[in-house]
């Protein structure tokens, strides 16, 4: 006779699902973060996927992962390590092994460790675990032949039935952490609303997986449970940061009463934006699939000059394809929001991988002194008011803005609560007024920051010509005289300067007494922030400082750099940051580096061993 199963409760869970990119892991990752979110629970989450559509199924290469990091109090990262391990094939569970910890416990599907699917994986022997030299728990499942019998009285194909094997490792790992699959169905019931069978056929095979649970607890004698966290009252949703960041749009436009346009052109990872944008005509969004990435930034130029709200997204290959573009915007003074979601490169380089390599080419890739404000993503909740804020400041100082987000944060997703626009400064366009009607041109500039008073068209009595060559600030007709060049560079720098004043003072996170500042600036901050609270637990005395806003900088930012006597910048690239800090602010105090360029997020156990060396140096 069976004994029952003991309930063990625990503050945080990291589950990672991993498969061939058809088994579906992206779908049964995020409908169990989903689950977790819509119980109380804070989640991180980091798909990682590779660039091929397809690769040969089985195959190292095709190996699809998704993390989820769910627990009782706040969660900063995906986690180092995963508790669960879900390996749907010898290939995954080679891929992955590597996240495990003694502890662990590893799913497979039986049905798929075949000498043939070893063979495919690269294995050397019949045994993978020995192999690997993992001796961790294994519920060793046929989740496929399982599928297929669960199905047997569906009129669907044996191929299809078998597709729905995410759905019964998903019911599997619910049962294991005692979460209910009644939200899990109702998604299925929503995804698939136009094809009810199929919905159905996954919710069979949901509870069917759960109910596998039931019946094999004697082989796993503890199941888990997290609790759930006291947040404060509102609506909550699941949110990846490309989709907030697309609501950050929508809002600002509201706001400003203005019409949104997204001039784009689909590349990974951003193209979830442009997704996302082209379903809310209803808002009065109006969205152009371009057909290059070059036409998409010059169709949005051409949008905001008739008055719109006007956005472009893109990662770092159609950055620079952009930069002419851009430049005429800079240069005839423009607003247009430009996101650029930052991918591991050079080139074609690692297109579903994240990177911070960008930071250089959105602050200085143009030709000519090209000042533009940037602003980068900290966490996918944050991506809505980056780009709220990248909207207002364009707006307002009639220049284009970047914002650096990356494929980490864009991927990734987080509990978000729904704001309040009401709680939202607001957004006003730098327009002409009826009195200027007699005395302004182009360039007419408010002293206050250096920014023109811009008149639409057809708006009687202000006919104009702006563009790429230079203009007389008085006149607004071309000029290629030096004295008025030199003048206009001056200007539209002190513009870009002038922003730093509405924007909010770093912030140090951290001992008060310490001697070492840790430095970072977007994606990282979770990180970041982890490994520093790591060390103050262990005894060390250590702060941290995160940059959201990269140009300008805030204005305390030389106070607080030179109030320690040594910092550490941490980057997701070669340097690029420290670079520009030291460009900005010569002889600053000791600076130390950790750099990775490796297409995947920082470890905080490596951050933690790093900064520990450096301090006991």
């Amino acid at each position: 006779m069976k004994e029952d199963v003991t309930i063990k409760e625990i503050d945080n869970v990291v589950v990672l699902f991993s498969g061939d990119s058809g088994d579906g892991m992206q779908l049964a990752g995020n409908m169990f973060s989903t689950v977790s979110a819509v119980l109380g629970n804070d989640i991180c989450t980091f798909p990682d996927y590779p660039a091929e559509i397809r690769a040969p199924q089985g195959t190292l290469g095709g190996v699809s992962g998704f993390k989820v990091h769910v627990g009782a109090k706040d969660i900063l990262t995906p986690g180092d390590h995963c508790e669960v391990l879900v390996a749907m094939n010898p290939a995954a569970l080679k891929r992955e092994y590597k996240f495990l910890k003694s502890s662990s416990i590893i799913i497979i599907d039986s049905d798929t460790f075949t000498e043939g699917d070893l063979k495919k994986a690269e294995y050397k022997t019949l045994d993978p675990f020995e192999e690997l030299g993992i001796k961790n728990h294994v519920i060793d499942a046929p989740l496929t032949s399982m599928c297929i019998s669960s199905l047997k009285d569906y009129d669907m194909p044996p191929k299809a039935k078998s597709k729905c094997k995410n759905m019964m490792a998903l019911g599997l790992v619910c049962w294991l952490f005692n979460r209910s699959v009644e939200h899990a169905e109702e998604m299925l019931r929503t995804k698939f609303a136009k094809k009810p069978e199929i919905a159905e056929a996954n919710i069979k095979v949901l509870n069917d997986g759960y109910n596998y649970g039931h019946n094999i607890h004697a082989s796993v004698p503890t199941t888990y449970k997290i609790e759930s966290k006291q947040h404060e009252k509102g609506i909550y949703t699941d949110i990846s940061g490309n989709k907030a960041t697309a609501y950050g749009f929508i809002a600002a436009a509201e706001k400003a009463g203005m019409e949104l346009f997204l001039g784009s052109y689909p590349i990974t990872p951003a193209s979830d934006i442009l997704h996302e944008l082209s379903k809310h005509k209803s808002l009065g969004v109006k969205t152009v699939q371009c057909e290059d990435e070059i036409s998409g930034c010059c169709m949005s130029i051409g949008a905001s000059f008739a008055g719109d709200m006007a956005v472009t997204s893109t990662s770092g290959p159609g950055l620079a394809l952009k930069s002419e573009a851009i430049n005429l915007a800079v240069m005839a003074e423009l607003p247009l929001v430009i996101v650029d979601v930052q991918r591991g490169g050079p080139s074609t380089g690692l297109p579903t991988k994240t990177e911070q390599t960008d930071l250089l080419q959105a602050l200085f890739g143009r030709n000519g002194e090209s000042p533009m404000p940037v602003v980068s993503t900290t966490t996918p909740c944050d991506c809505f008011d980056a780009a709220y804020w990248a909207c207002k400041i364009a707006q307002e100082y009639v220049t284009p803005v970047i914002i650096l987000s990356d494929a980490f944060v864009a991927n990734g997703s987080s509990a978000w609560k729904l704001p309040d626009l009401k709680d939202y400064p607001e957004i006003h366009q730098h327009l002409v007024t009826p009195e200027m009607k007699e005395t302004w041109s182009p360039y007419l500039r408010d002293p206050k920051n250096f920014t023109r008073f811009r008149a639409l068209p057809g708006m009687e009595g202000f006919m104009h010509v702006i563009g790429g060559l230079e203009k007389d600030q008085q006149t607004g007709k071309i000029s290629y005289d030096p004295a008025n060049h030199a003048e206009q560079v001056e200007n539209r720098r002190k513009k870009i300067e002038a922003i730093a004043k509405d924007l909010p003072l770093l912030e140090v996170q951290g001992d008060a007494d310490a001697d070492t500042l840790v430095i970072g600036w977007g994606g990282t901050y979770g990180h970041l922030l982890e490994a520093t609270k790591d060390l103050q637990k262990g005894g060390k005395k250590i702060a941290m400082a995160h940059f959201q806003w990269i140009n300008p900088l805030p204005l305390n930012t030389e106070k607080v750099l030179r109030s320690y006597k040594r910092l550490i910048v941490a980057e997701l690239n070669d340097g690029q940051f420290a670079g520009y800090l030291h460009m900005k602010f010569p002889n600053l105090p000791q600076m130390y580096q950790y750099n990775r360029v490796e297409g995947q997020p920082f470890i905080v156990e490596d951050l933690v061993n790093a900064f520990t060396k450096i301090l006991e140096d």
